[in-house]
């Protein structure tokens, strides 16, 4: 049967949806809200995946609410800025989505400003320089700009002192974008790991140089105790170990970066240096978008005393269904999971590691299901 450009899986649906239009409210708020990863689920590599545009579409006001439903996109990638990501994203999926609607794994980092603005800091990841100009205070619109002043990459590093990695030879065009520093001046506060590094050999070793000397990269070893007393603060964005691409099987993440070196550092000392994580699973990630989702609903359609169902949508058990587990349990939350089968989860090899609410064969069906569930739960709370 079709309603709403949207086929309903289940017969006994059609007398919940003919009694949603006799529902009369005060507003018109939707009773949902969802949370979409990206790869896997939306797209695969540079590709939109067929179901994603149809997912959309519903949120656009083809539901059975005739209202348009708020979504984010969270995801544990990143290498953008949230501006350049939803230009980029909008092109790719045929529909406008803001910067405010995307949730990247490093864009938490931005609330950590305060306390490193001033403060030289090493930021890993991504190609070049690119990284900084995510991370820096730049002259571009606000919700561009994260706001560390003193911005140093590996690239800045190998420039001032070419045999920190003798066995990697930095290339004219790595050079040319290169800010040298006085190593011995310039003391590194804390480690930001923005990206997936894609020189693990340089990175680690730098990485040690920074945690060993105490943040003077080629002084003198501080004591171990005190390494990890008084730690130079090290943060990794995506916990990731492998993620879905258009290549037929998964890729090493920065998880899998995370856990090289720790092994390096294991290692040297016979200890696990301590460290931050963010992204999915993370709770920090997910109130923040917890928090981002509602601030979206109210300027839709006005402040709210109960807070909407959220779904997030997601193909990795270990990242997506197990953070918005986690989230539902807080109080006063209403997250559930709905697990995908475009992605990193392959259903033919055994239920997943974390059970979600639903599984789904793609984000459309996905969706379409999240709608008929609350739907149907507003028309029951209706004829109580």
């Amino acid at each position: 049967m079709l309603r709403s450009g949207i086929i309903f899986s289940r017969p006994a649906l059609r007398s919940t949806f003919y009694a949603l239009r006799k529902i009369q409210t005060s507003s018109l708020r939707p009773p949902l809200a969802f949370s979409f990863d990206i790869d896997g689920v939306l797209m695969a590599g540079p590709n939109p995946l067929p179901a994603a545009k149809n997912a959309l579409k519903m949120l656009e006001g083809d539901n059975p609410f005739k209202t348009k439903i708020p979504f984010i996109l969270l995801t544990n990638g990143g290498g953008y800025t949230e501006q350049a990501r939803s230009e980029k994203i909008s092109k790719q999926l045929g529909f406008e989505i803001s910067p405010r609607q995307v949730i990247q794994a490093h864009t938490i980092l931005k609330e950590w400003v305060g306390k490193y603005a001033d403060s030289p800091v090493l930021v890993l990841g991504g190609r070049g320089t690119e990284m900084r100009q995510v991370a820096e205070r730049q002259a571009i619109p606000l919700q561009a700009s994260y706001g560390f002043r003193k911005v140093y990459t590996p690239i800045d590093i190998l420039a001032s002192n070419p045999s920190i990695q003798p066995l990697v030879t930095a290339t004219p065009a790595d050079l040319s974008s290169a800010i040298p520093m006085d190593l011995s001046k310039n003391p590194i506060s804390a480690i930001f790991v923005f990206h997936d590094p894609r020189n693990w050999f340089t990175d680690v070793q730098i990485m040690c140089d920074v945690i060993q000397s105490g943040g003077i990269i080629g002084g003198p070893y501080v004591e171990l105790d005190q390494q990890l007393s008084n730690p130079i603060e090290v943060v990794f964005c995506n916990p990731d170990l492998i993620w879905k691409s258009d290549f037929s099987r998964p890729r090493l993440g920065q998880g899998a970066f995370k856990e090289a070196f720790q092994a390096v550092y294991k290692a040297l000392t016979g200890k696990t240096y301590p460290f931050v994580q963010l992204g999915k699973p993370t709770t920090e990630t997910y109130i923040f978008a917890e928090k981002t989702l509602n601030d979206l609903l109210s300027e839709l359609y006005g402040p709210f005393d109960s807070p909407p169902a959220i779904y997030m949508i997601g193909d990795n058990p270990e990242s997506d269904i197990a953070g918005a587990n986690r989230a539902a349990s807080r109080a006063n939350s209403r997250w559930s999971s709905i697990l995908v089968h475009t992605g990193v989860f392959d259903p033919m090899k055994g239920p997943p590691t974390h059970t979600p609410t639903h599984q789904a064969a793609d984000v459309e069906q996905a969706v379409r299901w999240a709608i008929e569930r609350e739907a149907s739960r507003l028309v029951g709370a209706e004829s109580l």
